[in-house]
Parts: C-alpha cells; structure tokens; sequence
C-alpha cells in the first residue's frame, strides 16, 4: 500500500484526488495518510467530507510517506513544502505555477535533479486529447511546417496567491507541451481586459493571449497546408494526471525532463518582465 500525503489542500485538485481514490477507486493500492494546510478550515473540509487527518505542519509526513502531493494556491509555498521530503527521494508531485521565482526554479530543479527525485504536476490542460492532439500534428508535421499558433487561457491578475503567476501556467504550459519549452524571447502587450504576447521561437512566432478568469481555454497550430485549432476543456484529465504521479510511485520514468519540467517558470517570468518593461525580454533557461 502506497502512503501518500497532501500538502496544501485549498483547491480543487486535492478534491479531485481524493474522490478518484477514495470513491471512484481508480487505483486500490493508495492510502491517504493526511493532509496539511496554511488554510485550516480547506484541510478541514477535506476531513469531514473524506475522513483523512489533518496535520499542523507541512513536514509532518517526513518519514512516513511514499510520496508527495503539493497543490498549495500559492506557488511560493511549492519548494518550501518539498523541501524536507527531497533527502527522502520520494516522488513528488508539484501543482502550477510550479514555482513563482527563477531563483526557486533553479534551486528546486538542482535539488531534485541531484538526488533523482522523480517529479510531474504543472497545468493539468496538457493532458486533454485536444492539446495532444496538436502536439502530435506538430511533431509529425501532418499539416505541413509549422508557421505558428494561437493559444487562449485565462488569468486571475489580482489574485492573492501570486497575481499574474496564480493562474497563468495553464497557457504557457500548453504552449511548451505543443512547441516546445524553449521559446527564445516573449514581449507582452495589454490591451484593456487582455494581455497579448508574441512569444518568438527560433523558427517561427506563436501568439498567446491571457484573458479574464473566466475566459475560454483555446489553442491552434498555423501550418503551411492548414489552421487547426479549437477550445478545450480539462474536467476529466484529473484522474489522469494523478495517474502520471502514480506511476512516479510504481517507479516509473517521469515524462519529462528536469529542465522541460521547470521551463515555464522562466517563460513566466520573462512575460513579467515584460509587462513591466514594455520591452522584448529574453527568456533565461534552467
């Protein structure tokens, strides 16, 4: 039996988790031995509605888990959170933003990278057979050479748990996973409601743009022959994005790379910048 704890528990992802396991049964090899929160009346819900114990410190499962859980509304709390499990080498799993800064970023990827902890999580939205679908087309070229695209998701800017980095991971990672992580510079431009960047990649430019927190999620491709493109929607990627940690636990590769899975931070940021600048700004790598 695999021992899991949740270590910030305020949104929906913690529910959907649990609901897979625990009533859905996805898996029947799991066993949720608690949860932590900075918000105690979140953690506090989800012992009345599932029974798991609520612990008062974030570290309190060192020792006594399989493996890790962070989906904290904050993206600042991320590597804290991880941080006393690392030594453990136990798998983690690690919500967007996955952090907010370039400097957790770079210290959080050295320290995973150096002791082979293995890691997923970030924006669920990649998961959706839209988004691989695109991806797909992409890479095999189905649709000729790729000249472009559009993407589409929304923002929550005045949000407590890290403004513009709260929400906008969803975007920017459905980005990497269709163009890849490397993009080489970005310069956003808002306009009212919106905010458009044109993010520059070596071969060609793709267009995203960040809207209201209840905007539509949509992403296309621009190919020599073809435009493809649609909205999306991620209700039912949950359970498969718990899955992919699951198979972290049966000690299974992770899908990606150290530095693809921190990329989107430095593409955040970078957009950012912009936004304060009002310039072109390079984007740095891990």
């Amino acid at each position: 039996m695999y021992k899991i704890a949740i270590l910030g528990c305020e949104n929906s992802h913690a529910n959907h988790f649990l609901r897979a396991v625990l009533v859905d049964r996805v898996v029947n090899d799991v066993e949720f031995v608690g949860v932590y929160s900075d918000d105690i009346e979140a953690a506090q819900r989800l012992n009345q509605e599932y029974g798991v114990s609520v612990a008062d410190s974030y570290d309190a499962f060192v020792g006594k888990v399989d493996g890790i859980i962070i989906t904290a509304r904050h993206g600042d709390s991320h590597y804290k959170f991880a941080k006393p499990y690392l030594d453990s080498k136990i798998p983690i799993f690690v919500d967007k933003p996955i952090t907010c800064t370039e400097e957790d970023a770079r210290e959080f990827m050295q320290a995973v990278k150096e002791r082979g902890v293995p890691v997923c999580g970030g924006s669920v939205c990649v998961l959706t057979d839209h988004v691989q679908a695109l991806k797909e087309a992409a890479k095999a070229q189905t649709y000729g050479k790729v000249l472009g695209g559009y993407l589409r998701a929304p923002v929550v800017m005045g949000s407590p748990y890290g403004g513009f980095f709260f929400y906008s991971q969803h975007l920017v990672q459905v980005m990497t996973e269709i163009f890849g992580c490397y993009p080489v510079s970005v310069q956003a431009f808002p306009k009212g409601q919106a905010i458009h960047c044109l993010v520059r990649y070596e071969d060609f430019d793709v267009n995203i743009t960040f809207v209201g927190a209840n905007s539509v999620y949509y992403a296309g491709i621009s190919c020599e022959n073809d435009v493809v493109g649609g909205t999306y929607g991620f209700d039912d990627c949950f359970v498969k994005e718990f899955l992919d940690f699951y198979d972290l636990l049966n000690g299974k590769p992770q899908k990606q790379s150290y530095e693809d899975f921190f990329a989107p931070v430095y593409i955040l940021n970078a957009i950012h910048r912009s936004l304060e600048s009002g310039c072109m700004e390079q984007i740095n790598r891990a």
